[in-house]
Order: structure tokens, then sequence, then C-alpha cells
């Protein structure tokens, strides 16, 4: 698939074969406990997805006012369907402007080296002066020890694999899907690359600092990742 909001589609339809709502919790924990120790009135999620993060941090801070945004047409109306404030846009093209901007479960590693100068300046400019951004990257083990590899999952209507590798510090994965439809199976395809980043090269390109640090273990003994408070 060459259209990235494809892939983001793609992976809509099989979120919850990946593990992704067990570990959640242990990862927003981290978000939540820096969230109380900010005066914030506004939140910005980027990549927020079918609106799980948003939802649960919204309850959480009732007098705040929550948005997210996602390339995925598909996660946009699921987080809508959950009662989320969600938009399909890119937040070049967002208007307004926040206390805090979060990019929940590694959305930065997405983004390549060549893309990163250009979605954090535009990140800055929605930032409200004194702002915080919070984020989670993740490590070099979890990038090599947690998601490289095979997986298969399945259920009666879906049929997935993915197949990982990591090198030079790109992480790849094939997605291959198959969805029961009536009598017909359909098969659809994605391939997906992430990319290291260190926290002190985030906080170089948006003339912020790093004002609290943590490591993240959501799968083992090890971190595989950081979360990161920059102001």
């Amino acid at each position: 698939m060459s259209n990235p909001a494809d892939a983001l589609d793609l992976y809509a339809k099989v979120e919850d074969m990946l593990g992704v709502y067990e570990a959640a919790p242990k990862l927003y924990a981290h978000y939540l406990l820096a969230l109380r120790e900010i005066d914030f009135d506004t939140l910005l999620d980027v990549g927020c997805g079918s609106g799980d993060f948003l939802l649960q941090m919204q309850g959480a801070f009732p007098g705040a006012y929550f948005e997210g945004i996602d390339l995925s047409p598909e996660m946009v109306r699921r987080a809508r369907a959950r009662g989320a404030q969600a938009e399909c846009i890119d937040l070049c093209e967002l208007g307004g402007s926040f206390d805090v901007i979060t990019c929940v479960f590694d959305m930065l590693n997405y983004l390549s080296s060549e893309e990163l100068p250009a979605f954090l300046s535009c990140l800055t400019k929605r930032l409200n002066p004194g702002g915080y951004l919070l984020f989670d990257l993740n490590t070099r083990y979890g990038f090599k020890e947690v998601a490289v590899g095979a997986f298969i999952a399945e259920d009666e209507d879906r049929f997935l694999t993915i197949d990982s590798a990591f090198d030079a510090e790109v992480y790849t994965a094939d997605f291959t899907l198959f969805e029961r439809r009536e009598s017909c199976w359909h098969k659809s395809y994605a391939h997906i690359r992430q990319y290291e980043h260190d926290a002190d090269g985030i906080a170089e390109m948006t003339r912020m600092q790093i004002v609290a640090a943590s490591p993240v273990y959501l799968y083992g003994e090890e971190a595989d990742k950081g979360f990161f408070v920059l102001r």
C-alpha cells in the first residue's frame, strides 16, 4: 500500500489482535501521572487512533478540553463513535493551540529522520507558550527483542500474519490480513516502517527542555519504551 492512510486503516482493523489494549494501561499510567503535575486546560492527542487514550484522560480530567487527530479515516470514525472529539486532518493543517500535546504509543517512531523536523515545527506552532509535549519512544530493545519476528493471530473472521525486521535503525513490518466477507476471504496488505529516535534530538529540534523522563516496561524486565515530558 502506497497510501499511509491505507496502512493505518488496515492497522485499525487488527489493533485488537496485537495485545495493544492489554499493554495500554501501563503506558497510560505514565501520561496520567505527568498530567496530574501540569496545570492545563486544553490537550491535543496527535495520532489518536480509536480514541482510547483520549477518553481515559478526559475521564480523569473532566474540566479540560480534549481533541484528537489521526490520518486514518477508519480510526477517526471509531473514535467519534465512542464519543471522542476527533478529526481526520494533518497536524500542519490544524488550527488553534493547546496547553499540552501528546504523541502516544510510539507515534513519533512512525516519522523518518527527514520527516520529523517539519512535523515538530508544526507541533510547536500548536503549543501555547509554556506548553508541554508528552511522548514515548521505542527503545532499541523494544525494536529488536520485542517487535521483531513472525507473528500470527486469528479469529473466526480474520487471519493476520506479520513479518518484521530491524536493521540500520529502521523497523519494517509486513502485515497481511485475510478477512471473511460472506463466503469469500478478502486479502489486504500493508508495509509499515518505524524509525529509531532519541529524546535529546527531539528536544533540540523543538528547542524545548526535557523536564521528565522514565523507562517503560510493557513486555518484560527491560525497558521497551521511554516516556518523556518536554516544556
